[in-house]
């Protein structure tokens, strides 16, 4: 163990093996000067919390199945699900700095988010196209309806930052998100009317 550093002496050893010491825990506050109540706050990142979790499976979906991608609109949809993670990516980073903005602890490493997240699980090897989408649609879904839920709450508990932040940027990336997928799931080869035969 390294002797404390003196104030006298200065030196260009970085500190290393520093002790990991948690500061503060996952799921407390801290108290900052923002004109809101801890009730407000506690529920505003306990919300956002699960939506960031569930945000940042949604974005590795989007890259799983961007690699994943295959058949006759490979290019389009190999572009427009990269393209869709990027932006999830923008709204994972803007969730988790409102949480802590307000005191709180974002949730950020991995393990932890698979231990929260609400999304099922895909297989782990790869699935039709169709499938592809709808699981991605699903997902969007259930972000989409705890996020207005969460709005709606944190409005009623006077946390205009939340309200707008759920409402203007994640409500609004994901039915736009939801909407293009939706729409390549209508009018493309993926989905093939079943043949009738004409003889009786």
């Amino acid at each position: 163990m390294a002797s404390k550093r003196s104030t006298n002496t200065r030196s260009s050893q970085p500190w290393l093996h520093v002790d990991g010491t948690e500061i503060q825990k996952f799921g407390t506050m801290r108290m900052f000067p923002l004109g809101l109540s801890r009730d407000a706050r506690e529920y505003s990142c306990q919300r956002l919390n699960q939506i960031l979790a569930d945000s940042q499976i949604l974005y590795s979906l989007y890259k799983k199945h961007h690699w994943l991608m295959r058949g006759p609109t490979f290019y389009q949809l190999h572009l427009l699900l990269d393209k869709h993670a990027g932006e999830q990516l923008e709204l994972v980073d803007t969730i988790a700095e409102r949480v802590q903005t307000l005191g709180g602890v974002a949730v950020g490493d991995p393990r932890h988010v698979a231990e929260i997240t609400v999304i099922p699980r895909p297989p782990n090897g790869a699935e039709e196209v169709p499938a592809m989408l709808s699981r991605l649609i699903e997902a969007h879904e259930t972000i989409l309806v705890a996020s207005h839920d969460a709005a709606a709450n944190a409005q009623k508990l006077g946390d205009d930052g939340t309200n707008d932040l759920l409402v203007s940027e994640v409500i609004r990336t994901n039915e736009l998100q939801a909407w293009f997928l939706i729409e390549h799931l209508v009018d493309t080869p993926l989905v093939e009317r079943p043949q009738h035969s004409t003889h009786h």
